[in-house]
């Protein structure tokens, strides 16, 4: 794997860089040798984040964990990403699809991970009416949901709008 740290806000010693290479080398039996792993670290007042990102063709593999310690943030990213990685292999093996991103030994672990299995309970069917994403930012609020599927008035395109942290928004536009 080829790890890529970045710091901001943070000035990034041997110990950190040492750590985050460590626990991700847990991973490498996952991976090709030329995969890209991009590690990003950030401190803001008491918080102490990492944000790791592992991006594959069409799937990205991404952690975030925030505490009041660089080293257990780092411990926790490691563990997220291990557990996504699981269910990924799982749905691989299932749809007997190619895993060019993955070490031929990946799918090979072996590992009772059916509590991991995706199941679809539910399906919606609603229409869809174009509006712009202001009103969908309002609707979803009436709603009371958190995302917000809807047809954008502006391109004729399929768009989603959320709810981010801070109160703020984010628009979901699709790319061809």
């Amino acid at each position: 794997m080829n790890i890529s740290i970045t710091g901001r806000n943070i000035e990034l010693t041997d110990g950190l860089k040492a750590a985050v290479e460590e626990k991700l080398s847990k991973l490498d039996k996952y991976f090709v040798k030329d995969t890209e792993v991009h590690v990003t670290m950030s401190v803001e007042k008491e918080r102490q984040k990492v944000e790791v990102t592992v991006p594959m063709k069409g799937h990205v593999i991404r952690a975030e964990q925030v505490s009041n310690d660089m080293y257990v943030s780092i411990d926790l990213a490691e563990e997220i990403i291990e557990r996504q990685l699981k269910k990924y292999r799982n749905k691989l093996v299932t749809k007997k699809q190619t895993a060019a991103f993955f070490n031929d030994n990946f799918s090979d672990v072996d590992g009772d991970d059916s509590e991991d299995e995706i199941k679809i309970i539910k399906t919606k069917r609603f229409g869809i009416k174009p509006m712009y994403p202001e009103d969908a930012c309002i609707q979803m609020e009436l709603l009371g949901h958190d995302f917000f599927v809807f047809m954008n008035a502006e391109t004729d395109e399929v768009n989603v709008v959320y709810k981010r942290n801070g109160n703020t928004y984010g628009l979901i536009e699709p790319e061809f």
